[in-house]
């Protein structure tokens, strides 16, 4: 299997972050632990000549920035915050239907890796667009409804933008895991669409070593371009990082 050119999208002599395609793992995991070919960490590795360092984790149908660090000791000053408020995570996702609001938290404790005990979880929504179709993804319904939405985890459970959607019934299309098998099937023969639409668009933190406030954006991949256009959605909102908490 040949190895994707991963693309750069921030540099600096600490850190270093790509736009991580869909498919791609960050590394070796228990349930994953054969894969060898599609590793961002070794991909990258491989490609600037240098030991990097996974800052946090990207689940693998997922897509857009990764932040890796160069070295243990700007992995030790930068990865305690990421479970914290003080590196901002956004991401924007395809929903199923309109949200009731435009902006709004979802504030539903999540099971530990998705079994074990309860944990507290939190997920603030802007709905950017919406867009109607007249082809029923559902037998209930003559025309299918989706909206396109910019999301913050304002914390860190596995999976939880998908599950918090997926408590209100607005699946992210392309979940296998968490969402709706009528919508997915829908997006495969109407669209040929296999791809999670969940993108990690922006990034931003104080860096470390120069106190200065770090903002990165990971451009959105052919297949969400691509479905953004043919539902008729429109990624119009300030840019970048206007109006974000």
């Amino acid at each position: 299997m040949e190895k994707p050119i991963l693309e750069i999208i921030y540099e600096d002599d600490f850190y270093i972050c790509i736009n991580k395609p869909a498919g791609v793992l960050v590394h070796k995991t228990n349930l994953a632990n054969e894969e060898t070919e599609l590793l961002a960490i070794q991909i990258l590795r491989d490609q600037i000549g240098q030991k990097v360092y996974p800052l946090h984790r990207i689940d693998r149908p997922t897509s857009g920035a990764l932040l890796f660090s160069k070295s243990s000791d700007a992995a030790s000053r930068l990865q305690p915050l990421f479970p914290t408020e003080d590196v901002k995570k956004y991401y924007l996702c395809i929903v199923r239907g309109y949200m009731t609001e435009k902006h709004g938290v979802i504030d539903q404790p999540l099971k530990k890796k998705l079994y074990g005990e309860l944990q507290d979880a939190r997920t603030s929504y802007w709905s950017i667009s919406e867009a109607e179709i007249p082809y029923p993804s559902s037998p209930k319904y003559p025309t299918s409804r989706y909206s396109l939405l910019r999301v913050y985890p304002h914390t860190g459970r596995m999976h939880q933008i998908r599950r918090h959607l997926a408590h209100d019934r607005h699946y992210v299309i392309g979940d296998s895991t968490h969402g709706d098998n009528k919508q997915n099937n829908f997006f495969r023969s109407h669209f040929e669409m296999n791809n999670l639409l969940l993108h990690a668009w922006q990034l931003q933190f104080i860096h470390p070593y120069s106190q200065t406030l770090v903002k990165i954006e990971a451009g959105l991949p052919e297949h969400f371009n691509k479905m953004i256009a043919a539902l008729g959605l429109k990624l119009e909102i300030p840019r970048p990082f206007s109006g974000l908490p």
